[in-house]
């Protein structure tokens, strides 16, 4: 269907032409001053960052708050092994998912009722 089959080598060299120029324009982009200036500032923020947070976590953890604070970490990590922990975590969860199970029953009950056609269940349950 093509009528000039030289059309078709052109189209195939400007595609072939686009490529190499976006290649190009990529690598000056990346080799551009403006980028290694920008990942040189990223870089030494976060070297200053990291160094920042070394020192305040350092700084904190000799303070009484922080030593109040590993100490409770220590407390939690003892009752942990001693199951202490585990009894009342489950005790918590078991809680929670019988009040999620109960209003979970508690709303299939009036949307079920929905089905009925009564006026009075047709709006749904509030929350």
């Amino acid at each position: 269907m093509s009528e000039n089959p030289q059309n078709e080598g052109n189209i195939s060299d400007e595609f072939r032409a686009l490529g190499e120029n976006l290649l190009k324009a990529l690598h000056s982009v990346w080799d551009s001053p403006e980028r290694v200036k920008l990942q040189q500032e990223i870089e030494d923020g976060l070297n200053h960052l990291a160094t920042t947070l070394k020192s305040e976590a350092s700084t904190f953890s000799e303070s009484s708050t922080g030593q109040q604070l590993r100490s409770d970490f220590e407390d939690l990590r003892q009752r942990v092994r001693s199951g202490e922990a585990e009894a009342k975590a489950r005790e918590e969860l078991i809680k929670a998912l019988k009040l999620i199970n109960a209003e979970l029953d508690k709303a299939t009950s009036r949307w079920s009722g929905t089905n009925s056609g009564s006026d009075e269940n047709q709006k749904p349950p509030s929350a």
